[in-house]
């Protein structure tokens, strides 16, 4: 008789869903998740890539670093705040705990004193109003783009949107707002140049036809040298003497100015310069969640409010906890990283370069987002050798430096100084990784 098949001694499915470990990771993942791991390991051991006595072991261990979502925490070393590819601005403390807060049964629309229904959001509105009072009402709905689509359908379905060319621009994957608008049913009349748009081209062109007048802020590029633009105090007197809406669409979602941002637009002094409705996102440099935030003109936002795509665009519980909590709570990560200053950003990263025996060079970060082009934010960053950078970006937790001029650059900006220490964890593994990976390489020769 030949030996026993050590295949035989794999534990069976219900004694591994009994072990104390994993019924732990089966409430937190769910049944289906576990099952499913749980065959892994088995069909890895019946493959011989395990043995069996180390399947339960096996099991915990992966269980172990399986997160409920797919979406996986990076620390962002690259110097960009507001970066679109990691979801734009990360959420201050008190913003996630409203957020937990509010994943179960929440009095989104509920008056809990009289039982009965309230208006949506009405906190959130409420914060809204006290961080922008020269708005005279405020809505929000689910991003950016679906506010322009609401103000767009509500106010020129079938007619036209005046705009100037030199606003017309084109954002991330190929996304232009020309071509949103369009796609409402309104019309849109351009009018100037590339670079040069005159009060007489607004004149000329409103007429009985026109729904709105747009004054786009073109974010994420600048035109320079033989230009002119209308600026708002004068398109509100066009406006009013024309007798239509004037719609600010500002973009990064700065509430107030900003003066290390001069160029970059706020809400409050657009309203104040005349616009009846301002346009933002939440998730740039307001630093809260991805919004579309929409303040002005009480008559004019109850009528966006009324509109039924109102409906279709509104947004959900979560995300108007996380926005009330952004607005009345400390100081976001977003503001935090923007007005970080250069000696302290040298000093964390000098601290952790000599534990790395490697130098520290100035480098300049950025808004990101498509906030504030060309504006450079001065700071440091630890300079590495660049195939670390593979294995930073793949590490637990994944770090994501910039990669530039051949080397990698970990910028700490954007990093809170809690995780300097797990940047620091994280390089060591990177350079161990890439050393195993050599010594690999070079053994097979």
């Amino acid at each position: 008789m030949g030996a026993p098949d050590p295949r035989r001694h794999i534990p069976r499915t219900d004694h591994l869903l009994a072990d104390p470990d994993i019924a732990q990771d089966r409430t937190r993942l769910g049944d289906k998740v576990v099952r499913e791991a749980i065959r892994e390991a088995q069909d890895a051991a019946r493959r011989g890539e395990i043995a069996p006595t180390d399947v339960a072991g096996s099991l915990i261990e992966s269980l172990r670093r399986r997160r409920p979502s797919s979406a996986r925490p990076v620390l962002n070393a690259t110097g960009v705040i507001v970066h679109t590819n990691l979801g734009r601005a990360p959420l201050s403390a008190a913003a996630r705990e409203a957020v937990a807060a509010s994943a179960g049964y929440v009095d989104v629309e509920l008056d809990l004193a009289t039982g009965a229904r309230s208006r949506r959001g009405t906190a959130t509105r409420e914060a809204l109003l006290r961080a922008c009072p020269a708005a005279g009402d405020a809505l929000v709905v689910n991003n950016g783009a679906a506010a322009l689509v609401l103000t767009t359908t509500a106010l020129a379905i079938g007619r036209e949107v005046v705009m100037s060319r030199g606003e017309m621009i084109e954002i991330g994957a190929g996304f232009r707002l020309t071509d949103l608008m369009a796609s409402t049913g309104a019309r849109l009349h351009e009018i100037g140049t590339t670079n040069r748009t005159h009060v007489r081209d607004y004149l000329d062109a409103i007429g009985p036809d026109t729904g709105c007048v747009l004054k786009v802020h073109p974010s994420n590029f600048r035109v320079e040298g033989f230009t002119s633009e209308v600026s708002l105090p004068q398109l509100h007197e066009i406006c009013v003497e024309r007798g239509v809406p004037l719609v600010a669409d500002l973009g990064s979602g700065l509430l107030h100015p900003d003066p290390l941002l001069p160029d970059e637009p706020d809400a409050t002094s657009a309203l104040q310069a005349g616009a009846d409705l301002v346009i933002a996102s939440g998730d740039k440099l307001l630093g809260g969640p991805q919004a579309g935030i929409m303040l002005g003109d009480a008559d004019l936002i109850a009528r966006l409010s009324r509109h039924p795509l109102a409906r279709a665009v509104r947004t959900d519980k979560l995300t108007l906890a996380a926005l009330e909590a952004t607005l009345d709570g400390p100081t976001p990560p977003v503001t935090a990283a923007l007005h970080a200053d250069p000696d302290g950003l040298r000093c964390r990263a000098e601290r952790l370069a000599a534990q790395l025996d490697a130098p520290v060079v100035a480098h300049d970060g950025r808004v990101g987002g498509g906030g504030a082009p060309g504006v450079a934010l001065p700071g440091w960053a630890i300079r590495l050798p660049e195939h670390l950078a593979f294995h930073l970006r793949t590490g637990d937790p994944a770090v994501l430096p910039r990669v530039h001029d051949g080397a990698c650059l970990i910028d700490l900006r954007c990093i809170p100084e809690s995780d300097d220490d797990a940047v620091l964890a994280a390089v060591r593994s990177a350079a161990h990784a890439v050393t195993d990976y050599t010594a690999d390489i070079n053994g097979n020769l």
